[in-house]
């Protein structure tokens, strides 16, 4: 009897020490997983909110420096649809400081919509829909410079200037910031998992 006794207590040892193992493994699974997202809605709100207001306010500031007519500049300004050219243009200029204007300026323009949109609209969090989403409204920007403003033209690297903006702004800041606020997203091939085990279950 001590012996059957002395088996089943090793046994029930060995199943303790395999929760625990199981246990520890989870927690090692949640450390590698990251920060969790805020549990509070309140908290979630306003912070969508803080970063919505903070896009129609660059929403207002970039129509002010986009959409503003020109009329001096009539004369001198001609659309490019040629990916590079007004690149080309801009480092061939001799002054370097106007180099760093061009340049640098386009592409903190772009950087905005990297860091806010996936904060503020929780769809559009990915680099790939960031970088579509942002190339698409800039080149309609682009499109209403070139057909509507006066002293103003369509140029087709401006829109790529301004994607590689929002590109690093969501490399470097916006998606560390999307995953601090909202929970994680399912992935297909999760949920697909998920139904499976589902109909597993009620079929048995």
């Amino acid at each position: 009897m001590r012996r059957g006794l002395l088996s089943r207590g090793t046994g029930r040892t060995g199943a303790g020490t395999g929760a625990g193992g199981t246990g520890a493994g989870g927690r090692d699974a949640a450390v590698r997983e990251g920060p969790p997202a805020p549990r509070s809605p309140v908290v979630r709100f306003l912070v969508m909110a803080a970063a919505l207001a903070a896009t129609v306010l660059f929403a207002v500031v970039l129509a002010r420096l986009t959409l503003t007519p020109s009329h001096a500049s009539e004369a001198l300004t001609h659309s490019n649809l040629r990916p590079g050219a007004s690149i080309r243009a801009y480092l061939d200029q001799p002054a370097f400081r106007d180099t760093v204007k061009q340049l640098g300026g386009n592409i903190a323009l772009g950087v905005p919509f990297g860091v806010l949109l996936p904060v503020a609209l929780p769809r559009t969090r990915g680099l790939l829909r960031v970088v579509l989403l942002t190339a698409a409204v800039m080149a309609a920007v682009e499109l209403v410079q070139g057909f509507v403003v006066p002293g103003r033209a369509f140029d087709v690297d401006d829109v790529i200037l301004n994607t590689t903006g929002a590109l690093l702004g969501y490399l470097l800041l916006g998606r560390r910031l999307g995953r601090a606020v909202h929970p994680p997203r399912r992935r297909r091939w999760g949920r697909r998992a998920d139904r499976g085990r589902a109909a597993g279950t009620g079929d048995t």
